[in-house]
């Protein structure tokens, strides 16, 4: 009896709720009723203001404006004409622009992004030449030196280890004689 007794609460409650969800609706369908009803009775007195409207007499309308069209399409062609024979001004121009007058700031984007990346890439190149070719002119100078020196040196040795004493004597005498002249 318990199950038959919950079951039958469970369906009034059910019940219940289905009839207050047609209550809600069917509050809103007569909602939106009435609005359709004041929407049409206002539609019906725009109707009837329209017709008092008409009622009124009116200027005469004209049937014929042939005539008027001809008059406007002539006076257009007319007007055409002037605008044809207006003399055009031609405006010859000669600049010289360092920078452009559209997309400025394109252009410096790419002047000062690549541009100046590459000045300063090839004046690195150019100082890096001019240093390697003073450089190989240093060790060419340098070279000459040594072989100077060393020729220099050698005959030094092979003429005091050849010619022994009687060189040194010639040398000494010569180096005398050049100091006499330099004290004269």
């Amino acid at each position: 009896m318990d199950t038959t007794a919950k079951n039958e609460q469970i369906e009034k409650e059910t019940l219940g709720l289905v009839l207050e969800e047609f209550t809600q609706e069917q509050k809103l369908a007569n909602q939106s009723i009435n609005d359709l009803i004041s929407a049409v009775n206002a539609i019906g007195s725009k109707v009837d203001d329209l017709k008092k409207e008409q009622e009124k007499p009116q200027a005469p309308v004209i049937n014929d404006n042939k005539p008027l069209q001809q008059i406007v399409l002539k006076e257009l062609v007319n007007i055409r004409q002037l605008i044809g024979e207006q003399p055009k001004g031609i405006v010859r121009k000669f600049q010289v622009l360092l920078f452009p007058e559209q997309d400025a700031k394109l252009f410096y984007k790419i002047v000062f992004s690549r541009w100046l990346l590459w000045l300063a890439v090839m004046l690195l190149i150019t100082n890096i030449y001019k240093f390697s070719i003073s450089y190989n002119d240093n060790q060419k100078e340098i070279k000459i030196e040594q072989i100077e020196n060393d020729r220099i040196r050698k005959s030094w040795n092979y003429m005091y280890n050849h010619n022994g004493k009687a060189v040194k004597l010639l040398m000494e005498k010569a180096y005398a004689r050049s100091g006499q002249q330099a004290d004269q």
